[in-house]
């Protein structure tokens, strides 16, 4: 080394931290307010008819409010599973392992009553 040029202790390295450039993977309030504004109209949409029985038209109405509902609820959980929330039971996003099925088949069960009761609900109306 020349004289002008550094000493050994400025040559000396510390050790490196590394910093995380991109933002955290988190649900802001940006993305929520739509889908929960969406859950609210849908759900409200088919509540109302089948609580107070709007005639004839109320069973369309109803369907439109549960539509609506379940394109919020996708909506919503697409959004999550983008920043990387799993439902219980199944693998994280990337990690390369298959989700059981067991667990696959009782969230089917689940949705698939559901929709059923709802449908059913609705056709009793006319």
């Amino acid at each position: 080394m020349t004289d002008d040029g550094p000493t050994e202790e400025e040559l000396a390295t510390e050790p490196e931290v590394e910093v995380e450039l991109r933002p955290q993977r988190r649900l802001r309030i940006w993305q929520l307010a739509p889908i929960v504004i969406l859950a609210a109209v849908g759900s409200l949409m088919f509540a109302f008819p089948l609580a107070f029985e709007f005639g004839d038209g109320g069973a369309v109405v109803a369907m439109l409010g549960l539509l609506i509902s379940s394109c919020a609820a996708g909506w919503g959980m697409m959004a999550a599973r983008r920043v990387g929330h799993t439902w219980p039971g199944l693998p994280e996003r990337g990690s390369g392992r298959r989700p059981d099925w067991r667990v696959v088949s009782a969230y089917t069960l689940i949705v698939a009553t559901a929709a059923v009761l709802a449908v059913w609900r609705v056709a009793r109306l006319r």
